[in-house]
């Protein structure tokens, strides 16, 4: 038997989203009984959440209709460049800087206006499916994590059954509440890109920006087994990094940036959760529950490929506007490719992150069948 509740965790990492989606359509061709009690999402993860989360029948059947959205899916469904937008933000960002404002209008809220993606969201997620689904005991838990930017906290919206578990640690806190289109955008607000979503208790941004411990809010909610879908390839799958001569260019810095903030932070958890896990299996079992731990089975699914680097020679696939922006930032030099891959909601990229996905975890059969097979 499985180890029950399972969770399902979905790490942000932009339009790399994709290749989570290509992962779960196979992931249930493998495990066609498998269900998952608990979603927890953050980023570009939090609308695959929520699109799984409300969607009608078992993962097999979401799993395809996510994958038909992502495959129709455009940049224009998740931004707009105003180019106006853009010299005015300029504008305003040099007039501050030169008169030492501290009020009025800020200088730029995001280089992109994700009001598409709300549009999109409105349309394509059945948010009431969220509440049918946990009424009817298909759910336990839903999960978004964002950043307040009033006290840098990483805040995690659960919605819920009756009596589900909220919690309290430093820098992070859970608040129950029904989850809508504008948790979402505020989870997926990376900064500077996107502009912050005003919810309750402030201005929030991108949930990956201070979540340290993206596994938490499954084990939080219950979970005993966690499968958990990231952005960075297997040591095996990462290209040779090549010679860094020039100064690093913006695009370079800030694909490095959010390297650390999307792809970095779910390898050392799940580094903590396997020591924590092998710890325990050395204590007898009448002494463990002194400790207030409690052995989690983890599947962690990785690409083989270096996404950045599949990046390579897409850019020409941009939106004009958002190409020229790229190309004055740097994006051309090739240890750039990581900043593009997070913008680049176009096919070819897209599809061949859903192929890379959804043969990346066929060829993991024998440790999903692993998993599916241990009791915990």
């Amino acid at each position: 038997m499985p180890p029950t509740p399972i969770a399902l965790v979905l790490s942000g990492g932009g339009a790399r989203a994709a290749y989570q989606v290509g992962a779960l359509t196979a992931l249930a061709e493998v495990a066609p009984s498998l269900r998952l009690e608990i979603i927890t999402g953050v980023s570009a993860g939090a609308i695959n959440a929520v699109a799984l989360a409300g969607g009608r029948g078992p993962l097999g059947t979401t799993a395809r209709v996510l994958l038909r959205d992502w495959e129709r899916l455009r940049p224009r469904d998740i931004f707009t460049v105003r180019p106006f937008s853009l010299l005015g933000s300029a504008a305003r960002f040099a007039a501050h800087a030169v008169a030492g404002r501290r009020r009025g209008r800020p200088a730029l809220r995001g280089l992109l206006d994700s009001s598409p993606l709300g549009r999109y969201l409105n349309r394509r997620v059945r948010f009431a499916g969220i509440a049918d689904n946990l009424a009817q005991g298909r759910l336990r838990a839903v999960a978004l994590s964002a950043t307040n930017y009033a006290d840098g906290a990483t805040v995690t919206f659960v919605q819920g059954a009756d009596r589900v578990p909220t919690w309290a640690r430093a820098r992070r806190y859970a608040v129950p509440t029904p989850l809508t289109v504008n948790h979402v955008l505020a989870s997926s607000a990376i900064p500077f890109i996107f502009p912050a979503v005003s919810l309750p208790g402030g201005y929030f941004g991108d949930g990956s920006v201070r979540q340290a411990a993206p596994l938490a809010p499954a084990i939080h909610l219950g979970a005993r087994g966690i499968i958990a879908i990231g952005m960075r390839a297997s040591a095996q799958g990462r290209p040779p990094v090549p010679d860094a001569a020039e100064y690093p260019s913006s695009a370079e810095v800030l694909g490095l940036l959010l390297h650390s903030v999307f792809v970095d932070a779910l390898d050392a958890d799940a580094e903590r959760l396997r020591r924590t896990n092998e710890t325990l299996s050395q204590i007898p079992h009448q002494h463990r529950a002194a400790t207030g731990l409690r052995e989690v089975a983890l599947l962690l699914l990785q690409p083989s490929r270096d996404l950045g680097a599949m990046a390579r020679g897409y850019a020409v696939h941009l939106p004009p506007v958002l190409a020229a922006v790229m190309r004055a930032m740097g994006a051309r030099r090739a240890r750039a490719a990581d900043f593009v891959s997070y913008l680049m909601f176009e096919q070819p990229f897209t599809g061949d992150l859903l192929d890379l996905g959804y043969h990346d975890t066929l060829a993991r059969r024998s440790a999903i069948e692993t998993f599916m097979a241990t009791d915990a």
